[in-house]
């Protein structure tokens, strides 16, 4: 909503007026012009070109989930940017990561943290993982109109349930379809060759730091097949981006503990560049 410079500094009356714990909703009704599914797109030929992010993977373990992703954006051919982050947490039990159009990722993105927030302010309560999961396919869904123009966005979300009392995979597609996955799952350009690693690697009963080497590796392997994805990068220092949730909440890795993990992959590939099964023990 635009200031009123003759304002007496009162929040407008949509501020404090009881309404819909939905946050989408509140600006459905007040400033529909400021979600992105209501925007007037201009004509446009071909497809637009913009800085894309590429593979997001996940795997869940006994006690939580993983979620990781790759450092690099591109632009068709050209590297747009090294060092891009594409994994956010949404709030204290779930996270979320990014493939597709960079700049309207992000933005979904921070729509849904205000969401999740908004929700629980209203209600006193968070929501069911199911509950969020099904709210981020309806914002997915309202970016059609773009996706149809190139501009796609389809993230993996995943979360500690706290309910179940178990971390859980959500996959999406561009029309906001939504799928559990059980045990792994992988989004965005490289996501063939991430998810052909995992099933040779996973197991349902590794543990913690099994699962953060299982899925930087998935990384590595994607990134050796797919030039779209970003590897660990040595000489600029840029490791992937990991992040854990259990039952404590969301807790990303110290880039410290990134690079610990990456140099160790690396330095196993330098012995056997094949990645022997054994990497994971």
């Amino acid at each position: 909503m635009e200031a009123n410079p003759r304002s007496t500094g009162r929040l407008p009356a949509a501020f404090l007026t009881p309404g819909s714990s939905s946050f989408m909703d509140f600006l459905g009704d007040h400033a529909p012009e400021m979600l992105p599914g209501r925007r007037v797109l201009p004509p446009v030929k071909g497809v637009i070109e913009a800085p894309h992010g590429t593979t997001i993977v996940a795997a869940a373990f006994p006690g939580g989930v993983v979620l990781a992703g790759d450092r690099r954006a591109t632009m068709g051919n050209m590297i747009a940017q090294r060092d891009i982050e594409k994994v956010f947490p949404a709030d204290e039990y779930s996270a979320v990561g990014i493939a597709g159009t960079a700049g309207l990722a992000v933005e979904m993105v921070r729509l849904f943290q205000l969401e999740l927030e908004h929700f629980e302010k209203v209600e006193g309560a968070q929501l069911s993982l199911e509950g969020k999961a099904n709210r981020l396919s309806t914002m997915i869904r309202s970016n059609l109109g773009m996706a149809m123009q190139g501009l796609a966005v389809v993230p993996l979300f995943a979360g500690w349930d706290v309910d179940r009392e178990k971390g859980r995979i959500f996959s999406y597609d561009v029309t906001g379809g939504r799928s559990e996955e059980q045990g792994y799952a992988a989004t965005g350009s490289g996501s063939i060759f991430a998810r052909g690693s995992m099933k040779k690697l996973y197991r349902d009963d590794l543990t913690e730091q099994q699962t953060t080497t299982l899925v930087v590796q998935a990384l590595y392997d994607a990134a050796d097949d797919d030039s779209a994805t970003g590897g660990p990068d040595v000489a600029r220092r840029i490791y992937p981006i990991v992040t854990v949730i259990t039952e404590e909440g969301f807790r990303r890795l110290t880039e410290a503990e990134s690079s610990e993990l990456a140099r160790s992959i690396l330095e196993r590939r330098l012995e056997q560049p094949d990645g022997p099964r054994a990497a994971l023990l």
